[in-house]
């Protein structure tokens, strides 16, 4: 099968190539799934890079979420059928025309449903979904977050929303904060305008913001400090910057704020099989009322997986980049 393979970490561009790797076979409680299409995220780019939280054994085939039809059925698997359309996410290997995934973690989604929302309906918005109920907020209430124009951005917001919560975006241009409320995502401020700080009063009607996602890191995690409200809580998600996490210990001191993290992967783990099913069946309804639609801003091949990994990463992005196993270049 035709698949994309990394022999050594490093950056993306110059590791990704296109190779043929066998057929996997799908061991006990096991399935395979043909790929239709696989989302890039952040994290499939930390892992390639080798800064993830864990790594896989080299030479590696990447790819962590992807929507497709089961092909093959391993010993003991009962309740699903092949040619059945599914979406997964946590698995190893989606960026191929074959992976395999544990039975237990597919999730069936009707064809109502586009591949693109398909293909990302559980990694991204999952995690959005765990993140806003340990958030612990009420309708009503404001939270923030930054690099609001990425899938966790907009994804926290349609969810926020539905459930009564105020939020504020943040991001880091005015291009970014024009697109963000044409698709309707108001209030945006950006970061590196003059005096954004004091016009979110303005736009919270003096609100507390009781909650604050840090997606960015570096200087950008004392930004969302210094809009913090006093007692409030700062969750890190994310460090598209690179950087370490700078905070002034003032603020931090004197509004009593609590820091934390928050890994998905993990969450989706400790919070047990009955909570995660009851988070996916929410999502997958959403989906199929049309209420939670994810777009795809183009497709690559497979074997141009270097070029679509760079995509992923172009400035004013406002959906995500996907790899295709049904298409090759020249075919």
């Amino acid at each position: 099968m035709r698949a994309v393979v990394i022999e050594q970490f490093g950056e993306p561009q110059e590791v990704l190539t296109a190779g043929e790797r066998p057929v996997p076979e799908p061991a006990a409680g096991e399935v395979r799934i043909a790929t239709a299409l696989a989302p890039i995220h952040n994290h499939d780019l930390a892992i390639i890079r080798g800064i993830y939280g864990y790594r896989p054994e080299l030479p590696a085939v990447p790819g962590t979420e992807a929507v497709g039809r089961i092909d093959a059925l391993g010993p003991g698997v009962t309740g699903l059928e092949v040619g059945q359309r599914v979406t997964v996410s946590g698995v190893q290997g989606a960026w191929a025309e074959y992976f395999v995934a544990k039975a237990s973690g597919v999730v069936p989604v009707p064809d109502s449903v586009s591949d693109a929302t398909a293909s990302q309906l559980l990694a991204m918005p999952l995690s959005a979904l765990m993140l806003l109920e340990d958030l612990n907020v009420e309708a009503g209430q404001w939270i923030t977050i930054n690099a609001a124009n990425g899938a966790v951005g907009r994804l926290l917001n349609l969810l926020a929303r539905a459930r009564g919560v105020h939020v504020l975006n943040l991001v880091r241009s005015a291009a970014a904060a024009k697109s963000l409320e044409e698709m309707g995502f108001a209030p945006v401020l950006d970061t590196e305008s003059e005096g954004w700080q004091q016009r979110v009063t303005e736009v919270t009607g003096g609100e507390p913001i009781v909650r604050a996602v840090d997606q960015v890191s570096g200087k950008a995690a004392n930004d969302l400090l210094s809009v913090l409200a006093p007692r409030g809580e700062l969750i890190t998600f994310g460090a598209l910057s690179g950087q370490p996490m700078t905070l002034n210990p003032g603020p931090l001191i004197f509004k009593q704020a609590v820091v934390k993290g928050f890994w998905g992967s993990k969450r989706a783990e400790e919070i047990g099989g009955d909570e995660r099913r009851r988070l996916i069946t929410e999502l997958v309804t959403l989906a199929a009322q049309g209420v939670l639609d994810l777009a795809v801003e183009d497709t690559y091949p497979l074997d141009e997986a270097a070029a679509a990994a760079a995509a992923s990463e172009r400035p004013g992005r406002n959906a995500k980049i996907a790899l295709s196993a049904a298409a090759l270049s020249g075919e």
